[in-house]
């Protein structure tokens, strides 16, 4: 009884417990971030691999962003490219946009040789697939005013999915942007929308070759230095709709680097970190999630009578629409009840999968981008 106790406070705790208390701390405690319309210079970093099909796209929505040109400088970094990327680069290069051709070593070490090139007061990083709202940039550098700012992250907007599972991965990227905001109001974030965010050039460190989250790992350096990472809503990027099999795949990934920032960075799990019971609660709670689902199941087996058939039904009915979602058709109501459960589901098997990080080469969770739609 007291095992089943335990483990269902916590995961109500971690989903909904949590993110009421951290809501009530920002309106009441918030500290909100002062905006300048000053203009730094800056350099834009655009690392890729393979992304000719969107490069040309992505490059327009930069060059043609409400940002004075002498204040800009544009940075391809090409990485390990086979295909028109650097046909495509080359087309662009003037006096301020540059491409930089490296052998195939990953996002980090692209990133890092960036920083050696770059001549901005603030670095700007974003990957090539989303497009940049025309006043992104500007409103990216606005709290950059405030000298205790060290990251500002954007705002990614998913475009409206054609499919149930689309939508449901969209409400779950909202949940995850409305914390976000809030951690950001009260201090700060632990990490950065990786698609798009800016550091101080002279906060820049160099990334380790292996981590998995440049976007947790760089900002976070930032934050022990005594720095705010926080997320300004009105600088936007545009992403594809998530479809379920790249979300997951994706949430491998970010989970996975999740588990390989606790062993490089143990001082988040200490006294030293000034926002400890928000990263338990938060981001440890996250990990901790599949297996107290777990703990759950299992103990609901040992509860009296006719509680323990109780529980052990009701689990194994919410499993059971989740394993059913794929047979339901997409214009069905029951979809709209299957459908969010089996996202759940996923990103669950998704943190469990993560913890392979720790027996596997980290680059092997490292998955191509695919933006086709798959889900039912």
């Amino acid at each position: 009884m007291l095992t089943f106790l335990i483990s269902a406070g916590l995961i109500a705790y971690v989903l909904a417990g949590y993110p009421a208390a951290l809501g009530l701390i920002a309106r009441r405690r918030g500290r909100p971030v002062r905006r300048s319309t000053e203009l730094p210079a800056i350099s834009v970093v655009i690392p890729v691999h393979n992304g000719g099909r969107f490069l040309r796209r992505k490059l327009e929505s930069v060059l043609n962003a409400d940002y004075p040109t002498e204040k800009l400088q544009v940075l391809i970094m090409l990485d390990g490219c086979t295909d028109t990327s650097e046909g495509i680069a080359r087309e662009y290069f003037d006096h301020n946009v540059r491409f930089i051709s490296l052998p195939r070593s990953g996002k980090p070490a692209a990133l890092n040789a960036a920083a050696l090139q770059a001549t901005g007061e603030i670095m700007v990083f974003t990957d090539v697939r989303q497009d940049l709202h025309p006043d992104a940039l500007r409103k990216l550098v606005g709290p950059f005013c405030e000298p205790g700012i060290g990251v500002v992250s954007g705002e990614l907007i998913l475009r409206t999915g054609a499919t149930q599972a689309e939508a449901d991965v969209g409400l779950y990227w909202r949940y995850e942007t409305w914390i976000r905001r809030q951690l950001s109001l009260v201090d700060s974030m632990f990490g950065a929308t990786g698609p798009f965010y800016a550091i101080r050039r002279q906060l820049f460190v160099p990334i380790p070759n292996d981590i998995l989250l440049d976007d947790m790992y760089l900002p976070l350096s930032v934050f022990f230095k005594g720095y705010r990472l926080v997320v300004e809503p009105e600088a936007v990027a545009f992403d594809y709709p998530m479809t379920r099999q790249r979300e997951f795949g994706r949430k491998v990934r970010t989970l996975g680097g999740n588990y390989q920032l606790l062993l490089r960075m143990p001082r988040l799990l200490t006294p030293s970190n000034r926002l400890l019971w928000h990263f338990l609660s938060y981001k440890a709670g996250r990990l901790m999630l599949p297996w107290l689902l777990g703990a759950l199941f299992c103990s609901s087996f040992r509860l009296p009578r006719p509680l323990n058939g109780i529980a052990v039904g009701a689990q194994v009915f919410v499993y059971s629409l989740a394993l059913l979602d794929p047979l339901v058709a997409q214009d069905s109501f029951f979809k709209k009840a299957s459908s969010p459960v089996r996202t759940f589901v996923v990103l669950m098997a998704a943190t469990i999968m993560g913890i392979k990080v720790l027996f596997v080469p980290p680059q092997s969770l490292w998955k191509v981008t695919d933006i086709a739609r798959t889900d039912s």
